[in-house]
C-alpha cells in the first residue's frame, strides 16, 4: 500500500500561485506521479504527470502555467500553480501508479479555489 498526504490548497485570487505537495509513504518504487482535479458538477481530471525518467505532460489547460516536479529523496511531488484562473477551482488529488503492477493510490484531496 502507498499512502499519500497532500497539502497547500487555499483559496487564492485571480493571477495568483499556489503549491500542492503529496508526500509518499508505504513505498518508493513508483512508476509515475500525478495530479488530478474535479470541479463541482464535472468529471476528474488530470492535470499533470511525471514518470520515473522525468518525462512529463500537462492538461492544454494549464501548460505554461502548472509544473508538476518530483524530490525524490522526500518521495514527495509537487504542482506549482502560476498564473491561477477561476476556473481552476476544483479539488486537487494527488495519485501515483506503483511500478510493476501499476496500481493507482489517491489523496484525500485539497481544495483550490480561486476568486477575487
Amino acid at each position: 500500500q502507498v499512502q499519500l498526504v497532500e497539502s497547500g490548497g487555499g483559496l487564492v485570487q485571480p493571477g495568483g500561485s499556489l503549491r500542492l505537495s503529496c508526500v509518499a509513504s508505504g513505498s518508493r518504487v513508483i512508476y509515475a506521479r500525478s495530479w488530478y482535479r474535479q470541479a463541482p458538477g464535472k468529471q476528474r481530471e488530470l492535470v499533470a504527470r511525471i514518470t520515473s525518467d522525468g518525462a512529463d505532460d500537462y492538461n492544454d489547460s494549464v501548460k505554461g502555467r502548472f509544473t508538476i516536479s518530483t524530490d525524490h529523496a522526500k518521495n514527495t511531488h509537487y504542482l506549482q500553480m502560476n498564473s491561477l484562473k477561476p476556473e481552476d477551482t476544483a479539488i486537487y488529488f494527488c495519485n501515483v501508479q506503483r511500478a510493476i503492477t501499476m496500481e493507482n493510490f489517491w489523496g484525500q484531496g485539497t481544495q483550490v479555489t480561486v476568486s477575487s
